[in-house]
């Protein structure tokens, strides 16, 4: 059989498969220009938009490209440099891009891209990426070497290039939607989404010739009340948190990942104005964020109260260091059923968030501020409803007051679920009384008419004529004479009710009149009524 040498021949609608389509998002079209100038050794870049003209330009100091680079580098779909350089620059950045396919998000939000490029050798060379002929030519299934690039016009690079000794210069020109985002906002995107602009010192970027800096989340660092460290992350933005609450909670974990996860005053702190999107823990790979809000992927988290406070990042490089492609085309998101990513959603779920969770209830309510309304023990309720009535008392100025106040708090935490046991208890007796027909004993009659002599006094002291209990003669009584109607004389010496009561009495009026008691009395009131709980359930059953 002869040898016809069939070799394969690829159409220009790869390019559409592989992305060209797939990138509407303005900020990962900055990002993958901002990596190809990290790849490339560059120590600034100039982000230039112009909201007028609808245009911007994207400009970096360096390597640059060669004719050659930039045929066979540039505009070859799926090269990475990591085949030929290894996983680190020549200056040992770890190399970001991966698959040599992220350049097509360049072509996704203009309808002309120019391209120019120099390196310390080489004098400026380029293209012109026309979107308008490329949808043509893809449209008559045309192949590459069918389809040259437009020459360039100098003039429109002329106030880019004045004082630039290498590297690359990018103009979007006729951005397919208007670019609607202000220079403020973009900032903010890109110190939240581009960890290098503020990690790094030998890596600077800036947009309309504003630095993007710590400060451009001022915003989100000023209303943070506490943060997590996982496993020592040194990061500047952590430096800046002034307002924090508490000191930063160290979290040590056997997974070879960094991070933090930090909680806000308010979720309503975590929306970027101007966007509909919010911050979130984000997950970045050797610097790159791959994955936006990875919360999602814990769905049975995700929806939960305090899911809404959270943003922060996690960093697991070991996603990119065996030679596994585990992300997705367009750069963003891991390729399902990966292990190490599973891995990594496991431990969070299950070894930290929910111990983060509850300290943070803890740390909120001490704070006076309502923390995590899914958490039902009486205590965290009790809590709750303390801060929330003690915010009328709080005097603006008044430090003492806030310490007295601060003070109360532990012992509000017994004494309001201790109060409404108690209220509960002996109103169930009460309406068992009646139901069951008991009759009044002689010590229930006398201190029901002892009871309410004194009462009709203190109405007439204080001029009161309408009735105050709804509840008739049994509300005069406590929990030791209902036990005693029940259960008789006979059983005050024996386990039951009525002796618990006997016990329980002095106790709980302390608490019926707002005492604070002692650690000895707490103690002793929770064991007794655990003991009047249990027989009262057996004696309504």
């Amino acid at each position: 059989m002869p040898n016809n040498n069939f070799t394969f021949e690829i159409s220009l609608s790869i390019l559409n498969h592989l992305g060209r389509n797939l990138y509407r998002n303005f900020i990962t079209v900055l990002g993958e220009a901002i990596s190809n100038s990290w790849d490339a050794d560059a120590e600034n870049v100039w982000i230039y938009i112009d909201r007028g003209d609808n245009s911007f330009v994207i400009k970096d100091d360096g390597d640059g490209m060669t004719s050659d680079d930039f045929q066979n580098k540039f505009l070859k779909v799926g090269y990475s440099k990591r085949k030929s350089g290894g996983m680190l620059s020549p200056n040992k950045r770890p190399y970001i891009g991966a698959k040599g396919i992220g350049k097509l998000a360049l072509l996704s939000c203009a309808e002309k891209v120019s391209v120019i490029s120099k390196t310390d050798e080489t004098d400026y060379m380029g293209g012109v990426i026309d979107n308008s002929g490329l949808t043509e030519a893809i449209e008559h299934d045309l192949t590459p070497d069918k389809y040259p690039l437009g020459g360039i016009d100098v003039a429109i690079f002329e106030e880019y290039i004045s004082d630039h000794k290498t590297g690359t210069v990018i103009y979007f020109d006729q951005i397919k939607e208007d670019i609607k985002n202000t220079v403020p906002h973009l900032k903010k995107l890109i110190a939240l989404y581009f960890r290098f602009s503020l990690v790094d010192p030998s890596f600077n970027i800036f947009v309309n010739e504003e630095p993007v800096s710590l400060d451009d989340l001022k915003y989100l660092s000023d209303k943070t009340q506490f943060l997590w460290n996982i496993n020592g992350l040194d990061d500047p933005y952590i430096s800046t948190l002034s307002a924090l609450r508490s000191d930063p909670i160290n979290i040590t974990n056997k997974l070879n990942i960094k991070g933090f996860i930090a909680t806000v005053e308010k979720p309503r702190y975590l929306k970027i104005s101007g966007a509909e999107e919010k911050v979130g823990i984000d997950l970045f790979v050797n610097g790159r964020l791959r994955e936006r809000d990875i919360l999602k992927n814990l769905p049975d988290f995700s929806t939960r109260h305090i899911a809404s406070y959270l943003y922060g990042q996690i960093h697991f490089d070991e996603l990119d260091s065996d030679g596994k492609d585990r992300f997705g085309t367009s750069r963003e998101g891991i390729i399902p059923g990966d292990e190490k990513y599973k891995e990594l959603i496991e431990t969070l779920k299950n070894e930290i968030l929910n111990d983060l969770s509850q300290k943070w209830d803890e740390l909120r309510l001490e704070i006076g501020e309502d923390g995590d309304i899914e958490i039902a023990t009486k205590e965290r309720k009790a809590r709750s409803l303390f801060n929330l009535s003690s915010k009328d008392y709080l005097i603006e100025g008044n430090s003492k007051v806030d310490t007295w106040v601060k003070e109360l708090r532990p012992d509000a935490e017994f004494n309001i679920p201790a109060y409404v046991d108690c209220f509960l208890s002996e109103n169930l007796v009460r309406k068992y009384i009646p139901d069951k027909s008991v009759e009044l004993t002689p010590r229930a009659t006398n201190e029901i008419k002892a009871y309410k002599e004194k009462e009709e006094e203190r109405k007439n002291d204080a001029n009161i004529s309408f009735d105050i209990s709804q509840s008739g003669d049994l509300s005069y009584l406590g929990m030791d004479t209902l036990s005693h109607m029940i259960e008789g004389e006979e059983k005050r010496n024996e386990a039951s009710l009525s002796r618990d009561a006997v016990e329980y009495k002095p106790m709980r009026n302390a608490v019926g009149h707002t005492a604070l008691l002692t650690q000895v009395a707490k103690e002793r009131l929770s064991l007794v009524y655990e003991n009047i709980k249990s027989r009262i359930k057996i004696l309504l059953s």
